[in-house]
């Protein structure tokens, strides 16, 4: 299996699975001509489309695609505000397109609708986890975000994250001020500016790798707790709290 990040709209990837068959599986199609230019390329064939929320850079160039090919099967979330005609997905459904299965992951946070596709060795996780951060809350609650994030770290730690950006450096910068003494994190910093200054992208990680340089993975780690109860002058009054009170810090951190 073939697991491609298309960079499109400055800063967010597009996934692709492309099998022996030629067939490609996308997810979150923010525009459609990375997608074109791939298919057209190299003469392989669109097999589906998995939207993991409904922002624009994620679906923007969904309908182009299924106009082409109205047959294309798409699955997202169940929202209104995703307009493309899409299979609507829940907790414990299960997708399958070509030799391809995952399961649906509930994982409110970013969005209240957001979801996660898990399977075949990789979790699509939208911009609920990222590479060394997490997305803002634009509509959930810390408390469903951090369940989210829980929810998303109990999947076998080999799965390569497929996050929606390639946000690695910038969230590394506020990591390092998080959890300076951690050296799985400086290793992750200095290989990522390697990929960058490569032109590549630092993306997928794996969730092991996360849960040991991640500091939303890591409310419970001391050099992460020490590091907030400083910034706060107080220590946190719970793990959400915690996790609260973080992605504030973050929200208004400038490097």
């Amino acid at each position: 299996m073939d697991l491609r990040a298309l960079p499109a709209l400055g800063d967010n990837y597009i996934w692709a699975l492309v099998d022996a068959q030629g067939r490609v599986l996308v997810v979150d199609p923010g525009e459609p001509d990375p997608v074109l230019a791939l298919l057209e390329g190299e003469g392989l064939s669109l097999a589906g489309i998995l939207l993991t929320h409904h922002h624009h850079d994620h679906i923007g160039g969904a309908a182009a695609l299924r106009q082409r090919w109205p047959e294309l099967p798409v699955f997202g979330p169940a929202d209104e505000r995703i307009t493309v005609g899409h299979a609507s997905m829940a907790e414990g459904d299960r997708v399958r397109i070509a030799d391809w299965s995952f399961d649906v992951l509930e994982i409110p946070g970013h969005t209240l609708t957001h979801i996660a596709f898990a399977g075949e060795g990789v979790v699509f996780c939208g911009d609920t986890l990222f590479s060394l951060g997490c997305g803002r809350l634009f509509e959930g609650t810390p408390t469903q975000m951090l369940a989210s994030l829980d929810k998303l770290v109990a999947l076998p730690g080999s799965s390569r994250v497929c996050c929606g950006h390639e946000y690695t450096i910038n969230n590394g910068q506020f990591a390092r001020v998080v959890e300076p003494g951690n050296p799985a994190l400086a290793r992750r910093i200095q290989e990522a500016q390697a990929m960058r200054d490569r032109g590549n992208p630092t993306v997928p990680s794996s969730l092991a790798e996360e849960l040991q340089t991640n500091p939303f993975l890591r409310v419970d780690a001391p050099g992460v707790l020490a590091s907030l109860s400083a910034h706060l002058g107080r220590p946190p009054i719970d793990r959400v709290d915690a996790f609260a009170q973080l992605r504030l810090w973050k929200d208004g951190f400038v490097a």
